[in-house]
């Protein structure tokens, strides 16, 4: 199915914006309606493109045909800068399946492969998403933590400046996820003053002038969310995310799309949690859900105005 029937863009365009006004793009993973709803709704409400992030694992938790019909019920146009983008991807037949769906982006994730063959897959998938006008994302460096079935690792390797350019070169790929110190999971650092390798963003911007760069694992880990959770029940001590600061300054070296997961995971468990333990007589899942996908609405709309800077860039 053609993504454009849905409504839905590719990220070229939104990357170009981007970069040439320095901000990024929100990639907000989802997993349900609530989530879904949540993170459109603050898109719409601060005039934010925003690409709609799928795991292959939370595609096979939602169903092919829930995910489209969920889709289709966002009556979505073109203006709206909407792409629906599948993260991490495993394999070519992964990625192929996600653009018969009408996914507008695709990422091939060959991170852990040797180089060669990192290569070798990412411009396999390019030249085939583009045949169908669709976008697409490979990875060079090696991200640490666990937060889906297809995204854990437990070491981790910096992107090395001197292979950004043969690697973009050789895939024609259409944006490349870097790691500069970023994680995945909600336990990204040890201390607070951990700070990004800026070196060698400088370094990679500067190899790749005006050519979009990604950052995964990028969550800052609100606070007031993990204090919630461990409130009512939860056990998340020493969370800790990227600093917001951190993340905008990134975006003024090449960074044009910031993934964010696990912050949407802890708002709304933290929703769930506290309805659930101050209203014990409560059994509406409408109620705690609610709360849950409010969470994830204030927590979208706080990260578009104040890490990203994508806010009112949708005229």
């Amino acid at each position: 199915m053609d993504y454009k029937d849905f409504g839905l863009v590719n990220t070229r365009e939104m990357f170009a914006s981007a970069l040439a006004h320095h901000y990024a793009i929100p990639a907000f993973n989802f997993y349900n309606m609530e989530t879904l709803a949540a993170i459109i709704s603050a898109a719409r409400d601060t005039h934010s493109p925003v690409i709609l992030a799928v795991s292959e694992s939370a595609l096979k938790y939602m169903g092919d045909d829930l995910l489209r019909g969920m889709i289709w019920g966002l009556n979505l146009k073109k203006y709206d800068n909407v792409a629906l983008h599948l993260d991490h991807g495993s394999s070519l037949e992964s990625c192929a399946r996600a653009i018969k769906l009408g996914f507008s982006s695709v990422m091939i994730d060959g991170s852990k492969l040797p180089f060669d063959a990192n290569i070798e897959l990412a411009r396999t998938v390019a030249d085939l998403a583009h045949k169908y006008d669709v976008t697409t994302e490979a990875e060079l460096g090696t991200l640490a933590g666990i937060e889906d079935e297809n995204t854990h690792a437990t070491t981790s390797s910096y992107t090395n400046p001197n292979d950004v350019v043969n690697f973009v070169n050789a895939t024609n790929i259409d944006s490349l996820a870097i790691a500069i110190g970023t994680s995945h999971g909600a336990y990204k650092r040890k201390s607070d003053d951990e700070e990004l390798r800026f070196d060698i963003l400088d370094a990679i911007a500067e190899q790749l002038p005006n050519f979009p760069l990604v950052l995964h694992g990028a969550s800052s880990i609100p606070q007031h969310f993990v204090q919630t959770i461990n409130e009512y029940g939860g056990k998340m001590s020493n969370a800790r995310g990227i600093a917001p600061e951190q993340l905008r300054r990134a975006t003024q070296k090449n960074i044009c799309k910031i993934n964010v997961d696990s912050d949407s995971r802890l708002a709304f468990t933290a929703g769930v949690r506290e309805t659930l333990a101050t209203k014990p007589e409560n059994f509406n899942p409408r109620d705690y859900l609610g709360l849950g996908r409010k969470n994830i609405y204030d927590n979208c709309v706080d990260e578009i105005r104040n890490i990203m800077g994508s806010d009112n860039k949708i005229k």
